[in-house]
């Protein structure tokens, strides 16, 4: 994505700036004052997807969000890095360059996961609270398992994969039908900023690799000595994630609360925000 082009009405464009730290040069918003909240997006997505969240916290939290490597504004050359462990630990190099730790880290689907594989990585994260709404912490199972993190490497070694992707999939009907198709309803400007997203073959190159690298085994086999506080919060209507997901993940972690939201879909956070933002206060503040 290029910020030049985009950078007149893309959200909360004026707490935006790059950070240089090897081996990306990051796109983090960073605004307010007070206790720290981490944002993470999930694959495919950015920092947009957080707009409402990212306002309504920043009013008494300082508050941070960053694009993935790879996705929106972030460039991401080394493809070979665009996996879970690879992206937590960098993503770990960013914030101890800026010489802060989060209270408290909210992930949507696979940034649950990066949420989550930091946490169980880096002692300073010990009390900080976490928050996975749709979380995507379910590998394929059986034949897909294999099959699909293949056929995604091999798209992503295709150099005109993301170009002709992108080019079919912007149309602006395609993208009513994903982002309809996970369950959501967010709007015309919400599926303005989806279709740029896709319009852009880098953008679709990263999302491509990041799940030709994915693997949440070693996670998933782990999640019993995740101690943090944990709130998982599922849309019944996400047609991307199966609630059991979350229900089934509340009930492995040492300190995982479980919440049904039943009429709202993958993309809850976008759908309806305050509701979320809601939820996330009162167990994010409850320390």
């Amino acid at each position: 994505m290029n910020w030049d082009e985009n950078s007149e009405d893309w959200p909360n464009a004026e707490f935006s700036s790059f950070v240089d730290v090897r081996p990306y040069r990051w796109f983090v918003q960073d605004a307010g004052t007070g206790p720290l909240v981490l944002l993470i997006h999930g694959a495919g997505g950015s920092c947009h997807s957080w707009r409402a969240v990212f306002t309504d916290l920043s009013k008494d939290h300082r508050v941070i969000a960053v694009d993935l490597p790879g996705q929106g504004f972030t460039k991401a050359d080394r493809k070979s890095r665009l996996s879970l462990d690879f992206m937590s630990a960098d993503i770990i190099s960013l914030l101890r360059h800026m010489k802060v730790i989060p209270k408290a880290i909210i992930g949507h689907s696979a940034g649950a996961a990066i949420a989550f594989r930091m946490a169980l990585d880096w002692p300073s994260l010990k009390s900080t609270r976490l928050v996975a709404i749709n979380g995507a912490l379910e590998n394929f199972e059986g034949v897909a398992g294999v099959l699909f993190p293949t056929m995604a490497k091999l798209l992503a070694l295709n150099p005109l994969t993301a170009s002709v992707f992108s080019k079919t999939a912007s149309r602006p009907a395609t993208v009513h039908k994903l982002i309809t198709g996970t369950g959501s309803d967010i709007g015309p400007d919400g599926l303005d900023f989806y279709q740029r997203l896709i319009s852009d073959r880098d953008h679709v190159d990263g999302t491509l690799s990041m799940m030709a690298n994915w693997s949440l085994t070693k996670l998933r086999r782990q999640l019993p000595h995740l101690e943090q506080e944990t709130l998982f919060l599922a849309g019944k209507k996400d047609g991307a994630v199966p609630t059991d997901v979350s229900d089934e993940a509340a009930r492995r972690v040492k300190n995982g609360k479980f919440v049904m939201l039943d009429d709202l879909g993958h993309l809850m956070h976008e759908e309806d925000p305050d509701r979320c933002t809601a939820l996330i206060r009162s167990h994010i503040d409850a320390a």
